[in-house]
């Protein structure tokens, strides 16, 4: 025991590394702890294609899909021509004045009772074409309905019929319109009413497009049956 007036004496001891060869436990140890904190390479992930829905590879009804999908594309399309003749024929309306005012000629679409009909033709096509459309969307989804693909043929046809004779009935009076008949003695008109002839013109032209894309709708269909 030391005086009071003694300090306190602290022994540290050493170690001699040298002699033994070999180096501290903590540098050791160090190593390795450095080696697993650091972050491993991140793995080259190959980019994944990701198909078109509903037309992938591994689907049977690829085929049927696509046509369905063409059936929607084709109504769209042919809902445009309808409508466009529809209106054109309803405000087909020219008033020719000679000399005066008061002696004036007039010609409208419902004079004619081929254009009255061909115009409500068109606009129950361009309306028949609007309500398919949610009926050849869902065949787009499921292929594999038979019964509407059948009913969707069978109005498009009937469709087809319709403004194919509506059509026609209206290209008859332009021509006359046009060329008139020397035998019957019936003047062509169109030298004097130029808007009218033009605007129903174009309404025969855009009427006879409807009813090529509706057989084209036709075919389709009977084709997307034969495969079934």
């Amino acid at each position: 025991m030391s005086g009071a007036g003694e300090p306190a004496t602290v022994s540290i001891p050493i170690h001699d590394h040298a002699a033994t060869g070999k180096a501290p436990a903590a540098t050791s140890s160090a190593v390795p702890a450095a080696a697993a904190a650091a972050p491993a390479p991140a793995a080259a992930v190959a980019p994944r294609k990701v198909g078109i829905p509903f037309f992938r590879r591994g689907d049977h009804h690829r085929g049927s899909r696509c046509l369905a999908f063409l059936d929607f594309i084709l109504r769209i399309a042919a809902f445009g021509p309808a409508l466009a003749a529809a209106i054109a024929t309803g405000t087909s309306d020219e008033t020719l004045s000679v000399f005066t005012q008061f002696f004036q000629f007039r010609a409208r679409f419902d004079d004619f009772p081929a254009f009255l009909f061909f115009m409500v033709a068109n606009a129950i096509v361009a309306g028949y074409l609007v309500l398919s459309l949610p009926f050849s969307a869902v065949l787009v989804l499921r292929p594999q309905t038979i019964g509407l693909r059948l009913l969707l043929l069978v109005c498009d046809m009937i469709m087809a019929a319709l403004l194919t004779a509506a059509a026609a009935a209206a290209a008859a009076i332009v021509d006359l319109a046009h060329n008139g008949n020397l035998r019957a003695n019936w003047v062509a008109i169109c030298m004097q009413f130029h808007g009218f002839c033009q605007r129903t013109s174009g309404s025969v032209v855009a009427s006879f497009l409807t009813v090529v894309i509706l057989m084209f709708l036709v075919i389709l269909a009977s084709c997307s049956i034969r495969k079934r």
